[in-house]
């Protein structure tokens, strides 16, 4: 299963970058590192050539990470999703009706164990997992939470973006503009 068809997120650091994802096939992508000053400017130009962005809201600078910044988010941007490592912030992304997805980090097995807990109370439409180089982790994390699983971070090569979508990803997100061309 796939995210959208999709089997890559471009994830957008930089302008560079976002210009390269407006011009691509891609209906979705993801903006990480940025501004809220650049927000509007940048969904202006994404709704301009009919893209849907999710926002990492945690690494939107000038935004407190907290609910009230995603009801400003939806009113002002209408993003296709929200990306956060907060509860708070995906439970109101889930009430606004859009994808709320929980970003999970690979630290050890009793991180993980509460993690577990945490997705199996929060149930976020998608986990994202980082790093998303241990096809085994997402198989795991796939069948312990029955939630669809994104895997992000540290993924370089075609091959790893294959062996996470063979593992039963939905899809990779990566800023690595050199894997946003694989088709799979």
């Amino acid at each position: 299963m796939s995210f959208h068809g999709q089997s890559v997120l471009p994830a957008v650091r930089d302008m560079k970058q976002l210009e390269k994802f407006l011009v691509s096939n891609y209906e979705y992508g993801v903006l990480l590192d940025n501004q809220v000053g650049m927000l509007k400017g940048i969904m202006r130009e994404v709704h301009k050539h009919e893209k849907k962005l999710i926002i990492h809201l945690d690494l939107i600078h000038g935004l407190k990470h907290d609910e009230y910044a995603v009801d400003f988010l939806c009113q002002e941007f209408k993003p296709a999703g929200i990306i956060s490592t907060r509860t708070n912030v995906i439970l109101k992304a889930k009430q606004r009706g859009i994808y709320a997805i929980q970003r999970v980090f690979l630290l050890d097995s009793t991180a993980l164990k509460k993690s577990y807990e945490l997705m199996k109370k929060v149930k976020p439409d998608y986990i994202e997992l980082l790093p998303g180089i241990v096809p085994t982790l997402i198989q795991e994390v796939k069948a312990e939470t029955g939630i669809p699983v994104l895997a992000g971070g540290l993924i370089r090569t075609e091959e790893e973006v294959r062996n996470a979508l063979e593992a039963g990803a939905s899809a990779v997100t990566t800023s690595n503009r050199e894997l946003w061309s694989i088709s799979t």
